[in-house]
């Protein structure tokens, strides 16, 4: 955990907070847009390319806008590299595929939903990953394999911080937004229905692996690869991203993402690795399944 603060606090002095705090009061807007008028699902009232532009346009205005930021404030020369800009563009792109594109290969069978969404996230993986070599073929290979080559020397502290967030997430699972939310395996199955012990297994293994996507795609593409380019920079443009991701989360998870985002993002950066960031999220996705489960007899 000290070389954890240690990362924190090298980065704080480092800051430069005029972009930070411009970032924030842009994501304090689109999180009222979102919250009060709901974006999240406006967007999703659209055909599928009009959610795949929608998505794209909302996403790269949160990765570019702090990238601006930085250009106006603290210019440096990755700013004119013709391949970063390609990537900024490919980058949102890419997720607005991820948050758009059905993979529902099965209809009008028994448990078609329950099978859908055990195919839907390990295809997403697949889908991401091979974009992502194709990014690491074509703009330029990295020794870090986007932070999947390089384990954490240590993964006591991770243990530490996961344990952190179980008071924490038990406190947010009382919450009825929450529960409506959580556990996604409930929206895998017809209202009333039950799962047997290997559909929960199955399901539970298939939503574990988009968080591979997820801290590929973040720490290891948008902080680990873009830092090849800005350094330290990649941090705050990540994290701003991975804040509107989770626009059709309940609000505390949208906001606390922001901040996780950052937290993550550091330490990614200063380890060149991932490992240590997917054993927290995956241990935080697990917990918030079982959440609910556990605190709704102590409510009732």
């Amino acid at each position: 955990m000290k070389a954890i603060l240690g990362y924190i606090r090298a980065y704080l002095v480092q800051a430069n907070w005029p972009v930070h705090l411009l970032t924030l009061a842009l994501l304090a807007m689109l999180v009222l847009i979102n919250y009060r008028w709901g974006l999240n699902q406006w967007l999703y009232q659209h055909s599928l390319p009009g959610q795949m532009a929608g998505w794209f346009c909302l996403l790269l205005i949160s990765l570019g806008v702090p990238y601006l930021l930085y250009r106006w404030l603290e210019p440096r020369s990755y700013h004119r590299h013709a391949t970063f800009a390609g990537l900024l563009l490919a980058a949102p792109l890419l997720f607005a595929w991820k948050m758009t594109w059905p993979i529902h290969p099965f209809s009008n069978q028994p448990h078609s939903l329950f099978w859908n969404q055990v195919i839907y996230f390990p295809a997403k993986v697949l889908g991401i990953c091979l974009a992502l070599w194709v990014v690491w073929l074509l703009a330029g290979k990295d020794e870090r394999w986007m932070g999947l080559r390089t384990p954490s020397t240590s993964m006591q502290t991770y243990w530490l911080m996961l344990l952190v967030m179980v008071p924490l997430v038990m406190l947010a699972a009382t919450q009825p937004d929450f529960q409506t939310v959580y556990p996604k395996l409930q929206h895998a199955f017809p209202k009333g229905s039950t799962a047997n012990w290997y559909q929960v297994l199955l399901f539970e293994l298939a939503y574990g692996s988009d968080f591979i996507t997820i801290e590929l795609f973040f720490r290891g593409f948008l902080v680990i690869y873009f830092a090849r380019w800005a350094g330290a920079q990649a941090i705050l443009p990540m994290a701003a991203f991975y804040c509107v991701i989770h626009f059709g989360k309940p609000l505390g998870e949208c906001i606390s993402s922001f901040f996780g985002g950052m937290l993550l993002g550091i330490v990614s950066y200063r380890t060149q690795s991932i490992w240590g960031g997917l054993v927290v999220h995956l241990g935080i996705a697990w917990l918030m399944e079982g959440a609910p489960g556990l605190i709704k007899p102590l409510l009732f």
